[in-house]
């Protein structure tokens, strides 16, 4: 295997993040810049980062993957990752961004007026990054494995120290514009690879996939096929539950919308990241259906994450094959990078308000440097955990991510802006059900990957029984505790359903 073309991608696309990192420190100076860019980030520039850091491992690699073990019922995951931002622009995007919050947490205090529901919410948000990024740290690993036959360990510690480099230096201000150009970087290297592959596929007279799970298959995915009794109709409910509610709760996407200038502005970012994502999502179901044809190999050894990064050699040899599986690996990276860098955005900055920012004897680190000390711990420890724990299906830990998300964010930021009845108790006991429960079967399904029957369905996607139940116990506790809604959620209640233009007209 030609490596070389391999090692250049990494090399350039390492690079081109540092130099873009390094360039867009020159506007980053405050708080402020580090944490939200100083709200002034355009919808086009702003829809471009989102696009490059929502579209993770999980769309870049995982996708390709499971369309090739189960086929076209494994749409719902880009269809449900694509549709979660309809559901965020209708209901969240422009009053979370009127509340003139950094943070979820800072949402959750400003709301109901409770330190401790901020401190759980905390809690969350570094919960649900951590779980988001440890896929990244490993898709890493398999990346660099294949492509320069690297020790899995090398590509996380590559993408942790890059990402850290790029975090620390600029914070949002500079992370902006390297997530913007990973982006097209990542369309670009799934879409020209892909044109190539399907003219070899129509010139080989080859068949057409077959749409049923491939056969010999090992791993995680097989024993849980959605769409094949009563098991895989609650699987495909629970799947679309968590994909659409649980987008809302991801804490590297909701930041996003704190950085634009006013509502207005969120809501447009949002059209379109919902155009950029729909281009992106038609791609890897292209070398899921070709693999399924070229390499069933992949599918009965388990490596199905590999897909996107081995197909362009094995359908084209010789040099163009290798500079097409060098185009992909450079996407693949980007994923990493992007995901990974927003991630650690959202997650050092509630570290940095919460933990490294507080008090500790006769030191207080503030503003920029508890943001940067808060940035070490939040890549640091998934790292750590991508370098110990076993490698874990891509696709699937993000889905689990999605769930917890959808049953603890959703219900507090859906009931948060649009009832004025929720009250702390509420928010906590919610957040606490819908926390405990999906969390449980997070812990449960990565200890017993391999388990079948309806337990492992309502564990392995607990999406359609914790969110509705964290739902119910928020709403029946608030009406249970009706007499300690804030006094001040008629003012708050206003600001967020109030456009800025109303307000500049009043003024």
């Amino acid at each position: 295997m030609n490596s070389a073309p391999g090692v250049i991608a990494v090399v350039v696309v390492t690079i081109a993040t540092l130099a873009i990192g390094t360039w867009g420190l020159r506007f980053s100076r405050t708080t402020s810049d580090f944490l939200v860019a100083s709200r002034t980030v355009r919808p086009g520039l702003n829809a471009s980062a989102i696009g490059g850091e929502y579209l993770s491992a999980a769309s870049f690699l995982g996708i390709a993957g499971l369309v090739l073990v189960l086929g076209s019922e494994m749409l719902w995951y880009p269809v449900g990752w694509t549709a979660g931002y309809l559901v965020l622009l209708v209901l969240v995007a422009a009053p979370l961004r009127r509340s003139g919050a950094y943070t979820l947490p800072d949402f959750a205090e400003a709301r109901l007026a409770s330190r401790r529901v901020r401190s759980l919410c905390s809690l969350l948000v570094v919960a649900i990054g951590w779980l988001y990024l440890l896929p990244q740290f490993q898709g890493a690993g398999i990346t660099l494995r294949f492509a320069i036959g690297a020790p899995p360990w090398l590509g996380s510690l590559v993408v942790a120290v890059v990402v850290l480099v790029n975090v620390v230096s600029g914070g949002m201000r500079s992370i902006t514009f390297v997530q913007a150009f990973q982006y097209w970087l990542k369309l670009t290297a799934l879409l020209l690879p892909a044109v190539v592959l399907l003219i070899v596929w129509v010139g080989d007279g080859a068949p057409h996939p077959v749409d049923q799970p491939a056969s010999g298959l090992s791993g995680e995915f097989w024993s849980l096929p959605l769409g094949t009794g009563g098991e895989g109709l609650y699987l495909t409910y629970s799947l679309i539950i968590a994909t659409f509610l649980g987008t809302m709760g991801l804490p590297h996407v909701v930041v996003r919308f704190y950085t634009n200038p006013d509502g207005r502005a969120a809501r447009r970012t949002t059209l379109v990241v919902l155009g950029l994502l729909g281009a992106f999502y038609l791609l890897p179901p292209v070398y899921g259906a070709l693999g399924r044809v070229y390499a069933q190999e992949l599918a009965a050894s388990g490596r199905t994450d590999a897909l996107v990064l081995e197909l362009p050699r094995l359908m084209v040899p010789g040099l163009a094959g290798d500079l097409l599986t060098g185009l992909v690996t450079a996407g693949a990276f980007a994923a990493f990078l992007s995901t990974s860098s927003g991630l650690g955005i959202a997650v050092a900055g509630v570290l940095g308000q919460d933990v490294t920012g507080r008090r500790f004897g006769s030191r207080r680190l503030s503003g920029v440097a508890a943001f940067r000390a808060g940035a070490v711990i939040a890549i640091a420890v998934p790292a750590f955990l991508a370098l110990s724990a076993p490698d874990v299906g891509v696709a699937r830990v993000v889905g689990l991510a999605f769930a917890v998300a959808a049953s603890t964010f959703c219900p507090l930021l859906v009931l948060g802006i649009w009832w004025r009845g929720l009250t702390e108790a509420g928010a906590i006991a919610g957040l606490l059900v819908g926390g405990a429960g999906s969390g449980f079967a997070v812990v449960w399904t990565m200890l017993t990957p391999s388990a079948s029957g309806w337990t492992a369905a309502l564990l392995g996607q607990p999406a359609a029984w914790s969110v509705p139940a964290a739902f119910l116990t928020m709403w029946l506790v608030s009406l249970a505790t009706r007499g300690h809604v804030p006094p001040h959620v008629h003012r708050f209640m206003v600001r967020l359903h109030t456009p800025e233009t109303v307000e500049l007209d009043r003024g």
